[in-house]
């Protein structure tokens, strides 16, 4: 029988440790799972920020710094944060980062002009909370942009990317990292909200002109919203 999925305090501990456990081999295991297209869906994400060169864009949930050393290359200075220690000392960069979980991040309200994550959202145990925090530490007209995992619409390409993510990829994961992580993470996608819940947690944090795009068929998804007026109350960062 497969084991329920940890919710609360048990599903925190549980992403801390496996991110500690495969942040060695994480850069590489994305590279082969997305034969290196999840680079070219990073790029996308930073640029659809479109804000000035020189804004300061928080990396939410950073691991290893992919997202955070594309944001630099096009001129934003760049603060990460990652609940993982362990992926932290394996970034690519040298700018600064802080080991927080993302509902509570320390960064003073208004601070950042643009929020950056990568396939973060099913990792966070309180979704509504991390959203709002991100809200919160964003000035109005502050941008986000989200990657995340999908499922394509069209049956073929569903069949083929269930078979290669829910089959292939811990199989991959367990020859060359951690095999009971690479089995939990095609399983946690079912954290995710469908299309209109996810749309309306942004909305309810803060967000507005929220937009989703599909990228490559529906492999990947790249959610784009805008900060305005204030954000709900929070007392981290404060």
């Amino acid at each position: 029988m497969t084991p329920a999925l940890p919710t609360g305090a048990a599903k925190t501990a549980r992403v801390r440790s496996m991110f500690d456990a495969i942040a060695p081999r994480y850069d590489l295991l994305n590279r082969l799972m997305t034969f290196g297209m999840d680079q070219r869906w990073r790029r996308t994400t930073v640029r659809a920020l479109g804000l000035a060169p020189g804004s300061l864009v928080l990396d939410l949930a950073c691991g290893t710094g992919d997202l955070s050393v594309i944001a630099r290359h096009d001129g934003y200075r760049v603060v990460g944060t990652d609940l993982s220690a362990g992926m932290l000392a394996r970034r690519r960069h040298d700018g600064p980062v802080a080991q927080c979980d993302a509902a509570a991040l320390g960064l003073a309200a208004a601070s950042c002009d643009g929020v950056v994550s990568g396939y973060a959202l099913r990792n966070f145990t309180d979704l509504a909370a991390c959203l709002a925090e991100a809200a919160r530490v964003l000035r109005p007209g502050g941008r986000i942009a989200v990657l995340e995992v999908a499922t394509p619409a069209n049956r073929w390409w569903r069949a083929g990317f269930h078979l290669w993510f829910d089959r292939a990829v811990p199989v991959l994961g367990g020859l060359l990292s951690d095999r009971e992580a690479y089995h939990y993470l095609p399983r946690s996608t079912v954290y995710l909200p469908d299309d209109a819940a996810l749309r309306q947690l942004f909305r309810d944090a803060g967000f507005a002109a929220v937009g989703r795009r599909l990228l490559y068929g529906g492999l990947s998804q790249l959610l784009t919203a805008t900060r305005t007026g204030m954000p709900p109350s929070s007392s981290a960062g404060r």
